[in-house]
């Protein structure tokens, strides 16, 4: 057994970068990934594009369902964050078809939506979506979401 470590002589594991350090949560840095976030509002779109190229990854955006299932196809994004409330092919249809597409199946996609029910997280869980997230985004919660997919 390594002395002096905490923890580590009772034979317990060593805090990871991700678990409590002192008061304040610290979440482990990932490597870069590319993210398509798909929103029809502007402003949305650029929120999360700020928030997520300060963390160091690529984003792509789309503004609708259908400009999302294409440029999945074409890009291959290691990630897709997803709004569902949009015109035309809304969020759930886009991420049904994205996810059952063979071209694009293994490609990761985050519901990120203000629709805040426990039922609409079942539903889209059921379209494809390997996770959820209610606005307005918490930035730590994203990373760690989109870490934990990619």
């Amino acid at each position: 057994m390594v002395k002096g470590v905490r923890g580590v002589e009772e034979g317990r594991v060593p805090p990871t970068a991700a678990e409590v350090v002192g008061s304040r949560k610290v979440v482990a840095k990932a490597a870069p990934k590319r993210i398509l976030v798909v929103d029809d509002s502007p402003t949305e779109r650029h929120v999360l594009n700020d928030m997520l190229t300060k963390s160091g990854h690529e984003v792509m955006t789309s503004d609708n369902g259908e400009d999302a299932i294409r440029k999945a196809k074409a890009l291959k994004p290691d990630v897709i964050v997803m709004d569902v409330v949009m015109p035309g092919l809304n969020g759930f249809q886009a991420t049904r078809a994205i996810s059952r597409d063979p071209e694009t199946r293994s490609i990761p996609i985050i519901l990120c939506t203000s629709k805040s029910q426990e039922t609409d997280k079942i539903w889209g869980m059921r379209q494809g979506a390997r996770d959820y997230i209610v606005k307005p985004v918490d930035r730590d919660e994203l990373l760690e979401k989109i870490a934990a997919v990619a």
